[in-house]
């Protein structure tokens, strides 16, 4: 008996070493390591990158705001996103080390305590009536151990720790996410204030304007309709006012809920776009390096390697499975003589359980599991390949945000020496209304472009930090 026992369990560690699925590789090509070139606008400082520029865990501190930092600092602590995913991290680390504790044999104590009274129609014609009334109590210790024969135990535990990992990679991936959608609100909030001002200051000159015309109206210089159409253009100037103060609200309320706080509740000092430094130094991230360190990529990842050991776990659920138990007590009618000689007891159990039928349940759970594996790898391969799409996408951004800087920043120079020619003609009585408006339009526009191209390259820099991911280090 002992030998077999003994060849038994041999033959399942043999077997356990094969079970489970042997290709995890999903099967994708990285792309060429290349440096992305310099961007050299004329109008504003440059941006270089360098492989040797990593991305740090705080890269929201190169665009050198006290303020800012502040800001991100509270969201990481209060962003309720961020709690929930580290709960959920918590949550499922637990879950892993509980499942841990299978592989080691399981110990129960049990006591129990019974009165009970015998009927007389069952009791010996000679038994003493006083023994009919009796109370007994048992004490026992129970021991169980399942063989992880086939590596079913071990594969339920590879499962539940890739799920831990799955959600710390989430957890990187919340903080990543709240920072940038902070950051770029913060950006989009100073953007939206500068158009505000911008606005104004169209406002104010076409008040201007109207009042020259209207002193030229009463000396007969310009007729009605001039007047007529410069109160149009003012009417215009003020009806751009109230969508940027509504866009400029909601960007207050996005900033609030990513901080943890209610809508309309009092702001920190935020910053203006000029407070905002443009970062000079960016990462050049080669293409392994983007793969290990996104965390989107690192849940994928881990996403596989649960997978892989669910259909472990659903092969040896096809095998045998080796049972063994035992327990050891008392019991007697009095407490204290539960083990005395004679009232110990004990057994031991050993057993083997092969499945024969179960309808298909078992096959068709395995083959379930293959189908989710596989969907695994293509999971893998669309978060890498979403990984290198936002990467490129950056890149782009911020190459064509130099051109269209420039592009605004001439445009600006030259509406506003434009303008500034219009109303000196306009005081000297030597220009007509529609060039007037022509050149107060086309200054208006051209500032709100330049808002737009200065903010657009702050945006896109922070896109491209988000993009190569990197851990986002907790407050301390």
């Amino acid at each position: 008996m002992t030998r077999t026992l003994a060849l038994l369990l041999g033959c399942t560690a043999m077997a356990a070493c094969t079970v489970g699925p042997r290709d995890l590789d999903p099967h994708i090509a990285l792309p060429a390591a290349t440096v992305p070139a310099p961007i050299t606008p004329e109008s504003a400082p440059g941006q270089v990158f360098s492989p040797a520029t990593a991305s740090p865990a705080a890269w929201w501190t190169a665009f050198a705001s006290p303020q800012l930092d502040s800001l991100v600092t509270e969201a990481l602590r209060h962003n309720n996103d961020i709690a929930t995913a580290d709960a959920s991290l918590r949550q499922a680390a637990e879950q892993a080390r509980a499942a841990g504790g299978a592989l080691l044999p399981q110990a129960d104590a049990s006591y129990q305590v019974e009165r009970a009274r015998v009927s007389d129609s069952i009791s010996p014609v000679i038994a003493n009536q006083n023994q009919q009334l009796y109370t007994l109590h048992t004490a026992q210790v129970s021991v169980s151990y399942t063989l992880d024969a086939f590596g079913g135990t071990r594969s339920r535990i590879r499962s539940a720790r890739a799920q831990a990992a799955v959600q710390r990679s989430r957890l990187d991936a919340a903080r990543t996410s709240v920072v940038s959608n902070l950051v770029q609100a913060v950006i989009q909030r100073a953007a939206l204030a500068d158009q505000l001002e911008a606005a104004r200051t169209a406002v104010t000159v076409n008040r201007d304007i109207l009042d020259r015309l209207q002193l030229r109206q009463r000396l007969g210089a310009v007729g009605a309709a001039d007047v007529v159409t410069q109160q149009t253009a003012l009417a215009a100037a003020e009806g751009a006012l109230p969508a940027l103060v509504r866009q400029e609200a909601h960007q207050r309320v996005v900033i609030a809920a990513l901080l943890g706080r209610a809508a309309g509740e009092a702001l920190p000092d935020l910053p203006t776009l000029a407070q905002l430094s443009l970062p000079t130094q960016l990462p050049a991230v080669l293409p392994s390096d983007l793969v290990a360190q996104r965390p989107d990529v690192q849940a994928a990842r881990a996403q596989l390697e649960g997978a892989g050991a669910d259909v472990q776990t659903a092969i040896a659920a096809r095998l045998p499975s080796i049972t063994l138990s035992a327990n050891a007590g008392g019991s007697a009618q009095r407490f204290g003589d539960m083990f005395k000689d004679g009232n110990p007891f004990w057994t031991l159990l050993g057993g083997i359980t092969q499945p024969l039928f179960h309808a298909g349940q078992l096959r068709h759970q395995q083959r379930a599991a293959e189908a989710a594996l596989d969907a695994a790898k293509a999971g893998y391969r669309s978060a890498v390949l979403t990984a290198f799409g936002d990467v490129s996408d950056a890149l782009t951004g911020l190459s064509t945000d130099g051109v269209a800087l420039d592009a605004a920043t001439r445009a600006a120079d030259a509406s506003n020496q434009a303008l500034t020619f219009a109303r000196r003609r306009l005081a000297l009585g030597d220009i007509d209304t529609l060039a007037l408006l022509n050149a107060s339009a086309a200054d208006a526009q051209a500032r709100a472009q330049l808002v737009q191209a200065r903010a657009a390259r702050l945006t896109d820099t922070v896109a491209l930090f988000a993009a190569v991911g990197g851990r986002v280090a907790a407050p301390k």
